[in-house]
């Protein structure tokens, strides 16, 4: 392997474990929220309904955050319309609610943000 091939390779490997440890934007699944919180591990929701404009400037930004290696963990889209009863049992009465976890305890809330320095709190709440 060439000194090129080589540094190639490490900037590659680098990109990837970078990506490793930033938000990862993901669709909701009961799995994955299940999964996180049994493990004692940091997970978002976001209620995000496609008509919302709430919700797609909130979209703008956490997309903008997803580089941003302070916040390790993933971020749960959930779809507001379908999701009902995952509504219900979280109390969720509006689109653009977001819900920060650290395992299953709540850390942080937030209904209708769209201030980065609010929304990236929230999620380093469960840090």
């Amino acid at each position: 392997m060439n000194t090129l091939q080589r540094l190639t390779t490490s900037i590659a490997l680098l990109l990837c474990m970078g990506a490793a440890h930033a938000l990862e934007i993901q669709p909701y699944t009961p799995a994955a929220l299940a999964d996180a919180q049994k493990a004692g591990q940091p997970v978002a929701l976001h209620f995000h309904a496609s008509w919302c404009p709430t919700c797609r400037a909130q979209e703008k930004v956490f997309n903008a955050l997803k580089p941003d290696t302070s916040l390790a963990l993933p971020l749960l889209v959930v779809d507001y319309d379908k999701e009902r009863a995952l509504k219900q049992k979280l109390k969720v009465h509006t689109q653009s609610t977001v819900i920060v976890y650290r395992g299953d305890k709540e850390t942080a809330r937030v209904a209708g943000e769209t201030d980065p320095a609010k929304l990236k709190a929230a999620l380093q709440s469960a840090l």
